[in-house]
This record gives structure tokens, sequence and C-alpha cells, in this order.
């Protein structure tokens, strides 16, 4: 629960400080009234520089959970503020109690639903906002909210499935980058002494020069380089974040071999499936393309919806903008043509996205087959380089003195 700082007066005229725990700010002073005190300023509390606090992720399991009770909860008549009190006061998880209280109190201050929960973004994907958002304003909260905890369960499983295929191929990766690194870092360096000689004489091999200056940078600069690495993947992520890097990285992202073809599959499947859900509830083509197109997860593929919106206020077809951005296969836009043409676009676009989700789901199996292979050749490369290095020398060595 958020925490604000209030200066009150009091009956006698005595101001006087303090910190109070409420949702909402309305509350803070329905508070203070009640102590008959009267509130001058209230605002919220000011966090410290270094939040040490940590917050315990929510599970995607749990998070559907209460998604489909808060469904059933107001497709039985109960008031949404009951609902969202209900549920925040049975949670067992300390962090979605403290959310769910949040975004009651913010609802009772006049948002919407999809804006309160917005302000949790740790919690609420965007896609989860977008199908909420569609909801609210399609006035079908209840099938959103239902719809969204499908989604997430849906999600939670493709994840665990990778989760379990890549176990395998993150331990060969890690096994292997361990065994490599302790073998240049602490093995390498007791046989510079024994190629000391051939060093002098300038006959030691290419491959054994290579591998000593590794193993004294890493011996000697190892801790910098680890927290060079760090830092460069620190500003990475920062800049990932900024909306050119988003943008930058969404469109590289859909261009890598194997990859590729997952992540752009994976959002024309969520761009089409939220699609075929607002015009099956009678959300206007323009709303719905608006609202469809922050749901795709792809800034590209976002920004060609949007520009796609456009054309189609101007007279066009919803196909014909689409196949010219060239992110959406072509068989998939014949089938989106035809629909439009036989005025079912709803019901094909939801079986488009049960195809491509199929689709992805063979596409991710092949490439957790193809990952686990590569990743032995890269790791035996490695150790054989190793191996051949340091044994190279000592071939020269035995050759000599024979």
């Amino acid at each position: 629960m958020p925490e604000f700082s209030y200066i009150a007066r009091t009956m006698t005229g005595q101001d006087v400080k303090g910190l109070i725990s409420a949702d909402s700010r309305s509350d803070v002073m329905a508070m203070l009234s009640q102590k008959s005190l009267f509130p001058m300023t209230v605002a919220p509390a000011k966090q410290p520089l270094f939040n040490l606090k940590f917050k315990r992720p929510i599970r995607a399991e749990v998070l559907a959970a209460t998604l489909t009770q808060l469904s059933d909860l107001l497709t039985n008549g109960v008031p949404l503020l009951q609902a969202l009190d209900l549920l925040s006061q049975q949670a067992t998880h300390d962090r979605l109690k403290e959310v769910l209280s949040d975004v009651r109190g913010r609802i009772a201050e006049g948002k919407q639903l999809h804006e309160a929960m917005g302000l949790h973004r740790d919690v609420f994907s965007d896609l989860t906002l977008s199908i909420i958002r569609a909801g609210t304003e399609g006035a079908f909260l209840e099938a959103s909210l239902q719809q969204t905890a499908e989604f997430l369960e849906r999600q939670e499983e493709l994840r665990a499935k990778i989760k379990g295929a890549m176990a395998y191929p993150a331990f060969l990766a890690v096994a292997g980058s361990t065994v490599t690194l302790v073998l240049i870092v602490f093995f390498v360096p007791k046989f510079k002494e024994l190629f000391a000689s051939l060093e002098r004489q300038g006959t030691l091999p290419t491959p054994t020069i290579i591998l000593l200056w590794l193993s004294n940078f890493l011996g000697r600069f190892g801790i910098f380089v680890a927290m060079a690495v760090a830092g460069l993947i620190a500003l990475l992520r920062r800049w990932a974040a900024s909306p050119n890097g988003r943008q930058k990285i969404d469109s590289i992202k859909t261009k890598v071999p194997v990859f590729g073809p997952i992540v752009l599959n994976s959002a024309v499947s969520r761009f089409c499936r939220i699609l075929g859900t607002l015009l099956r509830n009678g959300v206007p083509m323009l709303k719905a393309l608006e609202i469809s197109s922050d749901s795709s997860g792809n800034v590209v593929l976002g920004q060609a919806i949007r520009k796609s919106a456009e054309n189609i206020s101007a007279g066009e077809s919803l196909s014909s903008p689409l196949t010219k951005c060239g992110l959406i296969p072509a068989n998939i836009m014949a089938m989106i043509s035809i629909a439009e043409e036989a005025n079912n676009l709803e019901r094909v676009l939801s079986n488009v996205a049960d195809g491509i989700d199929k689709k992805v789901a063979r596409q991710l199996d092949t490439m957790v087959r193809l990952i686990e292979p590569a990743l032995l050749m890269v790791m035996g490369s490695a150790v054989l380089f190793v191996i051949v290095a340091l044994l190279l020398p000592v071939f020269e060595m035995s050759t000599s003195m024979s």
C-alpha cells in the first residue's frame, strides 16, 4: 500500500506532519478528517534514492488465476471496486496484494482499469493492458479479463516448454565455458616455463602464442573484463528500454536467421488474435487497429499497422496497406484479403492466429534442436584449440630432440 506524507492542522491551530498508508489521496483526506485534523497538504511520500527493498515477482499462473477470479466476480454482478477489494484481501502474495490495493485506489480516483494497471508495468505486460483496454472500451471487460488469463497461461506453458528444452543446451554452455576458462586461466600458465626456450628461439607455434597471451591477459585483467562486460550489458539494457533502442532491436530481431521468423510470427499471431477479438465484439476497425497495434509486442510491426490504419481511413481495405509493409507473410495476407471480401474477417483472424501458433511451436522445436549441436561444436572447438595449442610445442620439442 502506498505511503503519503501530510501536513495537517489540529483544532487548536497546531500543525502536525507525518506519514500514512492508504490506497489513495482521497482516503488519506478521509482518515485525517476522522482524526479531527484539517489536511493542508497531502502528497505521495518521497522514495529513497537507493531502494534496496526486493520486490517479489508475480508468477504468470498467479496473475492468470487472479484475472480469472476478477472476471467471475464481475460476471456475477459484483462491482469492480468491491471485486478488487475482495481479491486484495484474499491475495496471499504480498506484492500482488499491494498492486491490487493500489489499482483499486486509482480506480476510486476516477481512472480506468487499464490506466490503473498501466502504472504497474512490471506486473502487467503491454499485451495484458491492450486486451483489458479493448474490453473496457468495447464493453466486454469480463470476457477480456478471461481471455487475458488464457493468454498468460498459454504463454507460461510455452515458456516452460522452452525452458525445459533449453536446460541441456544451457548446461552445455555453462559447463563448456567454465572448463575453457579454468584451462586458460589456471592450467595454461603451468606450461609457460616449459615453452620459455621455444619462445626465446622464436619457434613457438602461433596458436600457443595466442593462448599464452590470452591466459596472461585474463589472469591479470579478468576481473576488469567481467566488470566491463557487466557495465556494457547494463548500458545495452537501458538503451533497449528507450523508444529508439527498442525500435532498432525489434527491427534486428525479425532479420536474425532461425530466430527472426519465430519473433515475427509470434507478433503477427498476437495482432491477428486481438484484432479478431475486437472486431467480434463490435469495436470499429480503426479503433481495433489502434489497440491491436500495441498488443503485437513488436514496435516495427505496430508502426506498420498504425500506418495501415491511416490508409484505411482514406478508403483502402485492410489487406492492401498491410501487404506493402512486407512483414506479414503473403499466405496470411491472402486469407485476410479473401476474408474481407467474404465479410468474415474476425473468424478468419482467429483461425490464422491458431495456425501461426502451431507453426511457431514447430519452429521453436527446430531451433532448440539446432542450438544443441551448435553449442557442442563451439565448446568442443574451444577446448580443442586449447589442447592443440598446448600439444604443438611438445610435438616440436620431441621432434627436435629425436
